[in-house]
């Protein structure tokens, strides 16, 4: 898949939509149960003071995840608007 970055490179601020889960197994199970799901757009909203871990947020959660777990899910930019 082209045009794709991993989710700790998303900006706080900034949001895209989940392109692809790289995780297998029960890694890939817990990302899914949070509703890291390809096609569902996420957003950066903030780092901890120490850049680990990030909050996101997905739907209508925020989910705080360590940038060793978010390195799993590939995100693409979201479309722009005139399309």
């Amino acid at each position: 898949m082209t045009d794709t970055f991993s989710l700790p490179r998303l900006e706080p601020g900034g949001s895209a939509i989940i392109a692809q889960l790289t995780a297998q197994g029960e890694m890939r199970r817990r990302l899914q149960d949070m509703g890291f799901i390809p096609g569902t757009t996420v957003a950066c909203l903030q780092r901890s003071p120490l850049g680990d871990p990030t909050a996101y947020r997905i739907r209508e959660a925020v989910i705080a995840l360590r940038e060793e777990d978010a390195r799993h899910i590939l995100l693409k930019k979201e479309a722009s608007h005139g399309r």
